[in-house]
């Protein structure tokens, strides 16, 4: 059915703007909290900036966007679900990859609630966190956009080695805290 191929592309669409709203959205909140290092009025006018940015990028992208994606994939399952023409990605004899690919959103959409928060906790002027500890934050959505692509291609062609899938994401877990120890250090030399 062509409409399906329809909400699939919205589907892409919605999580291609999602994403690029998330990674934006955790690079000012770092930028957002080394304010506290300049000076007067410098500090005052980049914080300023950094709430109406983040405000801009949550409300205007990331939100619809999020909305967007999980509308287009909950009319595309709904559809499989009650087309016999279409296979049942949920039905209790098919793989666990629809499942996982539906926790790790469930996840991934309470990273982008936790996100309204520190932009609010920054606002307030509230904040916890250090710009290493953002940083840090800041490539959740590299695991989730990583591991969320490879379930949904690998999971659908029926190869899903959850091994493999558990193994990689240690590693890049590893990779991405190392190259952002290297990355302070290298900051902090400075």
């Amino acid at each position: 059915m062509i409409w399906i191929s329809f909400f699939k592309a919205l589907h892409v669409v919605g999580f291609v703007a999602w994403f690029a709203g998330l990674f934006y959205l955790g690079r000012m909140f770092v930028y957002h909290v080394e304010t506290a290092q300049r000076t007067e009025p410098e500090q005052s006018i980049l914080k300023q900036q950094f709430q109406l940015m983040q405000r801009r990028v949550y409300g205007i992208i990331a939100n619809p966007a999020m909305m967007l994606t999980w509308t287009a994939g909950l009319v595309m399952l709904l559809a499989y679900l009650v087309n016999p023409a279409y296979p049942n990605y949920l039905a209790s004899g098919t793989p666990a990859w629809m499942h996982l690919k539906l926790t790790l959103l469930v996840l991934l959409t309470g990273y982008h609630l936790w996100c309204k928060r520190v932009m609010l906790r920054l606002e307030q002027g509230t904040n916890s966190l250090n710009s290493f500890q953002l940083r840090l934050a800041n490539e959740a959505p590299t695991l989730f956009l990583v591991s969320i692509s490879f379930v949904a291609v690998y999971g659908k062609a029926g190869t899903l080695r959850y091994d493999y899938l558990l193994g990689s994401f240690v590693l890049l877990v590893l990779l991405l805290y190392a190259g952002a120890k290297v990355y302070q250090n290298r900051r902090q030399a400075k």
